[in-house]
């Protein structure tokens, strides 16, 4: 079938299946678990309504169920288990082999390095962008340009990036725009970045820095909008300077959602994986736990169980920074 049809079909069944399902399961409910009739009628229509809510919940539970939840304890129970053995129960086998490998504690070093890095600097830079751009005629312009690279997906701006840092022999004309300003400005010899340990996971952290920003920008832009404008007259009033506002006035309120911003980044840092893997696919002390556990699992021939228990390592480390974020929202939309 053409993919175009074929699409044209699944999105007409998809959508017709939906609408089919909340009007048959309404009918169903209202006509034969709990009629509106007879003596108890005001008593069923309370039930109904009760259970309605969870007749437009249950498809999406049922898909969480099968493709959330399934996963995660089948990731828990491969992580304790041997598939060379035959699914054979090991305990903690998996997890002291994985503590045991300097890959491992390579991965982690790096993804504590990307955590204190990546989501201060985006945060810091989509605050103050924000600021600046709401102070120009020309901001939402400004604006747009820098939250494009969210339209990107990771590997494109991998591979925009990996073209900045290109490295061509010395003598010959370097498509790399680094390469060409470090030579300009007195460089002896062209520099391969991604290469260089340690500064080299900078220079992959720059391109989740340049998606990311945009993103911060949006959020706390409009943050910074919501702000009453009674309190920054009076700021002014008592003859504050910017810099004052700013950091005394403007920052202090907007903190929660600072913190809603910072948290969230640091979600997307600890699973970040393709930005990695399509720039040193984890070569030059570049690994990072996703990338490690991609190298368990798919690499050669598949260690699942130490793959395993580094996806569960991921989940324990993301899950706390979700709860947390989803507190922070709740408690800022109230």
């Amino acid at each position: 079938m053409n993919p175009a049809l074929q699409g044209l079909v699944t999105i007409i069944l998809g959508v017709g299946g939906c609408i089919g399902y909340f009007y048959f399961s309404n009918i169903v409910l209202d006509r034969f678990i709990f009629p509106a009739t007879g003596p108890q009628a005001g008593r069923n229509i309370n039930r109904a309504n009760q259970v309605r809510p969870w007749l437009f919940l249950a498809p999406a539970l049922l898909a969480l169920g099968i493709y959330l939840a399934y996963p995660v304890i089948a990731t828990i129970w491969l992580s304790l288990t041997d598939r060379d053995l035959g699914g054979a129960f090991v305990g903690l086998a998996n997890y002291r082999q994985m503590f045991s490998e300097p890959k491992f504690w390579e991965a982690m070093q790096n993804n504590i390095l990307w955590l204190v890095f990546v989501p201060a600097m985006a945060t810091v830079m989509g605050l103050v962008i924000a600021q600046l751009t709401d102070r120009i005629w020309w901001g939402s312009i400004a604006k747009s340009l820098i939250f494009m690279p969210m339209a990107i997906s990771f590997v494109g701006a991998s591979v925009i990036w990996k073209l900045i840092y290109d490295t061509r022999p010395l003598g010959s004309e370097q498509i790399g725009v680094l390469n060409a300003l470090y030579l300009y400005f007195g460089g002896a010899e062209p520099q391969t970045w991604l290469t260089i340990p340690f500064w080299n996971s900078f220079f992959l952290m720059i391109v989740l820095i340049w998606i990311q920003t945009g993103f911060a920008m949006v959020i706390l832009s409009a943050a910074l909008r919501g702000i009453p404008e009674d309190t920054i007259e009076a700021a002014v009033i008592d003859g504050a300077n910017p810099l004052q506002i700013f950091f005394k006035i403007k920052v202090p309120q907007i903190m929660g959602t600072i913190v809603v911003v910072w948290t969230t980044i640091t979600i997307v840092v600890l699973k970040v994986f393709d930005i990695v893997y399509a720039m040193t696919n984890g070569q030059w002390e570049t690994q990072v736990l996703a990338n490690y556990m991609y190298g368990k699992l798919f690499v050669g021939i598949g260690d699942w169980g130490v793959g395993s228990a580094s996806a569960i390592i991921i989940l324990l480390l993301v899950s706390p920074i979700l709860v947390w974020n989803v507190y922070s929202a709740s408690k800022e939309m109230k």
